[in-house]
C-alpha cells in the first residue's frame, strides 16, 4: 500500500519579499485578496488525495500558525491533518533549522509515526497547480528512488535555478547550481524525446522546482549526514548513489519570491485568462472561511479587477487591481494596478469617531485619493487627497518609513498611516 507523507517547507527570512515579510513568513503573505501563499501547496496536496501534511516553520511563524489552525480541520474519520512542526529543542538537537534538509532530518521522529512509503517535499511559497498523485505514480512506475519535479526555462532564467542534465530515459545524470550567464551549457539542453508536447520554443533547460519525491528509506539514508540543504548538497550527492529521475511539469509555475514577481503574479489574476486558475471547481484552492458579507459597490466602476468578501467601495474607479477582504474605499478615489490586501477587522462607529478626533485616517482608503502601481498591506490607513505613484520623481528603492519602494513598485507597510494630502 502506498502511503505518501507530505512535507511543506515554511521558508526562511524571505528577504527578497521584504517588507511583506517583516512581520510574517513568506508562506503567510496574503495572495489574491483572500488566500495566503501557503494555501497553494496545501490545496495541491488535498486535491491530489494526500491528507497527511506537515508544515515545517521557524521564522516569523505566528500568523502562519494561526492561519493553519483556522483554515484546515479534517473530520475525525478521514485520518487527515495539517500539522505545524516548529523548530524545537530535544535531547538530540538544540539548535534552529539550519536549512531545508536539516529541517526535515530533525523531524523524522514525527514523520515515522505515519509509517510512510514515500515522502513528497514541497516549498511553501510557490504558485502552481499540480496533480501530485500523477507525479507520485510516475515516480513509482519509473522505478526511481528519487524524482525531482522540473520545469523548462530559457538560458537567461537558467542562471537563477539548479539545472538538470537528463538522459533519454529521464534519469538525471548531472546537476548544476545556478550556472553563470556567460557559461556554455549547450550540452545540457533537454533531449528531443524528453520534451513535452507543445513545449515553448527557447525553453531548452530543465530547472529544479524544489519539489521532490523520495522513497522513505532513501530519504532517511540521504539525510544521514550533516548536510543542511537539498538543492546545494543532498540532491547532487544522490546522483551517483541512487536512481534519480526528472518529472517534467509543463504547467504554470512561479516562484513568487520577489516584490516584482509577487506583484505581477497577483495582477495577472485579473486578466481574462489568468495563468493561475482560482476558478477550477475540481481543484479548488482552500483557505480560511471567514463568514463575511458580500462586497457592496456603491456606484463604483471596476475594470479587470477583483474584490473579495466584505468590501465597501463607494463611487471609486478601480482598474487592473486586486482588492482584499474588508477593504473600504471612499468616493472619487482611483486605483490603477494596485494590490490592496484589506483588513483583519472592521472599525466600529466608536473607532471612527476616535480616529477623527485624533486626526488619524480610518482603515482603508479615503476620498479623492489616487494610487498607481502599489501594494497596500493589511490594515493600512490612507487619508483623503493622497497621491501615490504619480510623482514626477519616483522614490528611490529602499525604506522610506511608512512605505518601501522596489523596482518602481511602492509598498505601503502593514498598519501604516498615510496622512491626508500626502504625495508619494
Amino acid at each position: 500500500m502506498v502511503r505518501p507523507c507530505s512535507i511543506i517547507l515554511g521558508g526562511g527570512k524571505g528577504t527578497r519579499l521584504y517588507p511583506l515579510t517583516k512581520e510574517r513568513s513568506k508562506p503567510a503573505v496574503p495572495f489574491g485578496g483572500k488566500h495566503r501563499i501557503v494555501d497553494i501547496p496545501i490545496s495541491n496536496c488535498i486535491n491530489s488525495g494526500f491528507h497527511q501534511i506537515y508544515i515545517l516553520t521557524q521564522f516569523n511563524s505566528a500568523s502562519l500558525h494561526m492561519h493553519i489552525a483556522k483554515a484546515y480541520n479534517f473530520d475525525r474519520f478521514s485520518n487527515g491533518f495539517v500539522e505545524i512542526l516548529a523548530a524545537e529543542q530535544t535531547l538530540e538537537h538544540s539548535g534552529w533549522y539550519e536549512g531545508t534538509a536539516d529541517a526535515v532530518r530533525k523531524n523524522f521522529q514525527h514523520f515515522k509515526t505515519q509509517n510512510p512509503t514515500h515522502y513528497i517535499i514541497l516549498s511553501g511559497d510557490q504558485l502552481y497547480q499540480m496533480d501530485l498523485n500523477a507525479y507520485l505514480q510516475e515516480h513509482i512506475k519509473s522505478g526511481a528512488q528519487i524524482t525531482i519535479a522540473t520545469t523548462a526555462v530559457n538560458r537567461q532564467d537558467a542562471s537563477g535555478f539548479g539545472i538538470m542534465k537528463i538522459d533519454a530515459k529521464n534519469r538525471i545524470t548531472e546537476f548544476m547550481e545556478k550556472p553563470a550567464p556567460d557559461m556554455d551549457i549547450s550540452d545540457w539542453i533537454i533531449p528531443d524525446n524528453a520534451r513535452t508536447p507543445g513545449a515553448t520554443k527557447g525553453k531548452d533547460y530543465l530547472a529544479s522546482m524544489g519539489i521532490y519525491i523520495f522513497d522513505a528509506e532513501v530519504l532517511e539514508e540521504a539525510l544521514d549526514n550533516e548536510c543542511t540543504d537539498f538543492g546545494k548538497e543532498i540532491i547532487p550527492a544522490t546522483l551517483s548513489k541512487y536512481k534519480v529521475n526528472s518529472y517534467i511539469y509543463d504547467g504554470y509555475w512561479e516562484d513568487i519570491g520577489t516584490i516584482r514577481s509577487f506583484y505581477e503574479a497577483t495582477l495577472d489574476l485579473t486578466s481574462i485568462k489568468p495563468k493561475f486558475n482560482f476558478y477550477d471547481e475540481e481543484r479548488p484552492i482552500y483557505t480560511d472561511i471567514r463568514n463575511l458579507p458580500p462586497s457592496k459597490l456603491n456606484n463604483a466602476n471596476m475594470t479587470r479587477s477583483t474584490a473579495c468578501e466584505g468590501c465597501v467601495i463607494t463611487e471609486a474607479s478601480i482598474t487592473d487591481s486586486v482588492i482584499g477582504i474588508r477593504s473600504k474605499i471612499e468616493k472619487n478615489t482611483q486605483l490603477v494596478g494596485t494590490i490592496m490586501m484589506g483588513a483583519d477587522f472592521y472599525e466600529t462607529e466608536k473607532d471612527i469617531a476616535a480616529n477623527k478626533k485624533k486626526g488619524v485616517p480610518n482603515i482603508g482608503i479615503g476620498e479623492n485619493t489616487r494610487i498607481r502601481k502599489a501594494i497596500i498591506d493589511k490594515n493600512a490607513r490612507i487619508g483623503n487627497n493622497v497621491s501615490i505613484g504619480y510623482g514626477a520623481n519616483p522614490p528611490e528603492d529602499g525604506d522610506h518609513g511608512s512605505y518601501y519602494a522596489v523596482d518602481g513598485i511602492i509598498v505601503i507597510r502593514k498598519n501604516a498611516v498615510i496622512p491626508d494630502g500626502t504625495n508619494i
